[in-house]
C-alpha cells in the first residue's frame, strides 16, 4: 500500500507566492528562461534554470549552474521570500484552467514504493536529462519540483479535502497570466494529517502522469544518500520526494501532435498514396483537422489539412500500447515512410504540446516543407492500464494541462 508523508515545505510567503510560482523547467528553453528571469528576479526559475544567472556560453551541465542554483535557493531563504513550515503538513493544490479544477494533496512519496512499483512509470528516461535532475537535487538538497501524480481517490479521501477547503482559508489565491488559478491550503491538524495517511495506505497504486525524470533522478539521489548513510533509519528526508497526488478522473491529457522536417524524399503525390494502406484519407479544404475520436488525426502537408482514420484492422489485434495513435503514427507513418525510427533522438521530428493552436503546427511545417500531425490525446485509464502491465508508451505520448508551478512547495533532503 502506498507511503505518502507530510513534510516541512519551504515555500514562498503569501505575498511573494504568484512571483514564485514557474513553469517547470522543461517547458521553457533556456532564452525564454532568461527572458522571465530579467523581468523578475523573485521566479523560482532562478532556481530551477540557474543557468540564466550565468554567462550564455556556459554549459548547461556545468558545475557552475548547479551551484548557482544551490546559491539562488539559499540567497531565496535567507531573504525571507522562502519561509519553512515548522511542522510536518499535507498542503491541497488546486488548479483551475478553463472553467474545470483540480485539487490533488501536495506530500512526500517512498523511493521505495518507486522501486517496488507502487508508484508506476509508462514511459522511459533519458540518461542525460537524469543526470541533470540529479546533480541539481543532490546540489541543492532539495526536491524543487513536484512530481505529478494520479491515482483513484477513495470516497473519504475526496471528503477530507473538501472539508478543508470549507472552514480553512487558501494561503495562495492567485491567476497567472496564462489565465490558469492556483489556491493552496495548508493542512497542519493532527487529526486530519493522520487520516490522510492513512486512506494513502489503502490505495495500491499510484501513477505518475508527469515528471518521469524528476521521479527518477529524485530516486537515484535518495538511493546515494542512503548508500553515503549505511545506519540510515528510512525516516530521514532523503528516503521521500516531493509530489502532488490528483484524483485521475479530475485530469486533463491534451494531444503531443508531431511535426517532421520533410517527408524523406518522397513528393506529396507519393506519399499520401503511401497513407492508403493503412488509412480512410480525407481532405479537409478550409480549416484545421482536429482529431475527435481515437483512432483518427488530422495532417497538415502543403498547405492542405487531411482527416485520417485508421483501419480497423490495423490496430484491432494490438494490445493496449499498439492501439494508441501515437502507435500507430509510429509504426505505420514514421518509421517505414518517413523514416523517423527513433522519436527520442531523430532530429527531424518535433514534439508540439497539445496547448498550442493547430495554426502552429501548420505553420512550423510549411517552414521547412514538410508534414504536421494533429493528435487525438491519450486517455488516463489507458495510461494506467498500460503502467499496470508494467509497459512502456511511446515517448511524448501526453501532455498534461495545467501545468504545475515550481517553487510553492520545496522539500529538503536534510
Amino acid at each position: 500500500m502506498a507511503v505518502f508523508q507530510a513534510f516541512c515545505a519551504l515555500r514562498p510567503t503569501p505575498q511573494k507566492a504568484k512571483e514564485v510560482a514557474a513553469l517547470p523547467y522543461d517547458v521553457v528553453n533556456r532564452e525564454e528562461a532568461r527572458a522571465i528571469g530579467e523581468k523578475n528576479a523573485d521566479s523560482f526559475l532562478h532556481v530551477d534554470r540557474a543557468e540564466m544567472d550565468l554567462s550564455p556560453e556556459t554549459d548547461l551541465y556545468d558545475p557552475k549552474v548547479y551551484e548557482k542554483a544551490r546559491e539562488n535557493l539559499q540567497k531565496m531563504e535567507a531573504d525571507g521570500i522562502l519561509v519553512q513550515d515548522v511542522k510536518p503538513c499535507y498542503y491541497i493544490y488546486e488548479l483551475t484552467r478553463k472553467g474545470k479544477t483540480q485539487t490533488g494533496i501536495v506530500g512526500c512519496s517512498s523511493i521505495d514504493d518507486y522501486l517496488n512499483g507502487i508508484v508506476k512509470k509508462h514511459e522511459l528516461t533519458r540518461e542525460d536529462k537524469e543526470q541533470d535532475r540529479i546533480h541539481h537535487v543532490d546540489v541543492c538538497d532539495a526536491n524543487t519540483g513536484p512530481i505529478y501524480l494520479a491515482c483513484r481517490y477513495t470516497k473519504e479521501l475526496l471528503g477530507i479535502l473538501e472539508g478543508w477547503k470549507k472552514v480553512h482559508p487558501a494561503v495562495y489565491d492567485f491567476v497567472e497570466e496564462d489565465e490558469i488559478g492556483h489556491r493552496v491550503w495548508v493542512i497542519d491538524g493532527d487529526e486530519v494529517i493522520s487520516r490522510i495517511h492513512e486512506e494513502f495506505e489503502k490505495i495500491s497504486s499510484i501513477y505518475i502522469a508527469d515528471g518521469h525524470h524528476r521521479a527518477a533522478s529524485a530516486v537515484k539521489v535518495g538511493l546515494k544518500r542512503r548508500a553515503e548513510h549505511p545506519d540510515y533509519t528510512g525516516r530521514e528526508e532523503f528516503n521521500y520526494f516531493l509530489s502532488v497526488v490528483f484524483p485521475y478522473d479530475q485530469l486533463t491529457i491534451l494531444p503531443y501532435n508531431r511535426v517532421v522536417n520533410d517527408l524523406n524524399g518522397h513528393d506529396e503525390k507519393a506519399f499520401l498514396g503511401s497513407l492508403k494502406f493503412n488509412f480512410e484519407l480525407m481532405l479537409m479544404p478550409g480549416f484545421p483537422c482536429k482529431p475527435v475520436e481515437k483512432h483518427c488525426m488530422g495532417m497538415y502537408m502543403g498547405g492542405e489539412w487531411y482527416h485520417l482514420k485508421a483501419w480497423q484492422d490495423v490496430y484491432e489485434k494490438e494490445d493496449v500500447v499498439g492501439q494508441l495513435d501515437v502507435s500507430i503514427l509510429q509504426k505505420k507513418v514514421l518509421s517505414p515512410v518517413l523514416g523517423i525510427d527513433d522519436p527520442r533522438t531523430d532530429q527531424r521530428i518535433r514534439f508540439i504540446g497539445g496547448s498550442h493552436k493547430l495554426s502552429e503546427l501548420a505553420q512550423i511545417a510549411d517552414e521547412t516543407g514538410g508534414v504536421a500531425f494533429a493528435m487525438y490525446p491519450t486517455s488516463m485509464e489507458d495510461l494506467m492500464k498500460i503502467a499496470d502491465e508494467g509497459k512502456l508508451m511511446p515517448p511524448k505520448s501526453t501532455w498534461f494541462e495545467p501545468k504545475l508551478r515550481s517553487g510553492l512547495f520545496i522539500h529538503k533532503l536534510s
